[in-house]
């Protein structure tokens, strides 16, 4: 089973080493996503297809304990070519191929 999702949330800038710039998933999408993937079991990544406007590239979702949710890691040529910075809302789709 493939799961499609598109939703719109900030962009937000890492603090700690390195620069690295973020979307955190709905709760919705996160718990469907660890419901029919068994590889989103504890802390594995999980292999997307994201869009961000013109732009696709293959990436990993994060799971992030704070939020119980999963980081979306939004590279510098993504945020480059779609003229994004920090604070604004970003429509973001991914595409997830489950396990079951």
């Amino acid at each position: 089973m493939n799961m499609h999702f598109t939703f719109t949330a900030p962009l937000w800038h890492y603090t700690g080493k390195g620069a690295w710039h973020f979307v955190t998933l709905p709760n919705d999408a996160a718990e469907e996503i660890r419901f029919f993937n068994s590889s989103a079991k504890g802390f594995m990544p999980i292999a997307v297809e994201a869009s961000i406007g013109k732009t696709t590239w293959k990436t990993s979702l994060f799971p992030d304990s704070k939020s119980g949710s999963y980081l979306l890691a939004i590279k510098a040529a993504v945020r480059k070519s779609e003229k994004l910075v920090a604070g604004c809302n970003v429509t973001v789709s991914i595409r997830v191929k489950s396990d079951q």
